[in-house]
């Protein structure tokens, strides 16, 4: 699996936190599932990826790609080399967190 920056690490833990807060493993799963999927799609092809989530074009950043994976969309880099820098859940305020963190 493709290593995450500290902040796509933050992200995964409010999501795993807020699932298991509210009993919700097959949430805590999907997150699971998606992080693998994410990860395969991108070793695969990492010039694949979009420049932002579709619904949030304004968020696209140079050096900075972006692919769904389950109910997710996970940006990532990939010079120097592969990284996941961030993990939102699809109905996220995007921009808002993007830009806030």
């Amino acid at each position: 699996m493709i290593p995450f920056s500290h902040r796509a690490s933050k992200q995964i833990t409010a999501l795993v936190d807020h699932y298991e807060a509210r009993d919700r493993p097959d949430a805590f799963r999907n997150l699971l599932l998606a992080l693998r999927e994410a990860s395969a799609a991108i070793e695969r092809d990492p010039a694949a990826g979009l420049p932002a989530p579709r619904p949030y074009p304004q968020i696209a950043r140079p050096g900075l790609a972006w692919v769904k994976a389950g109910r997710y969309w996970v940006a990532y880099r990939s010079r120097p080399r592969l990284f996941i820098v961030a993990v939102f859940y699809e109905s996220a305020n995007i921009p808002r967190r993007w830009e806030n963190q």
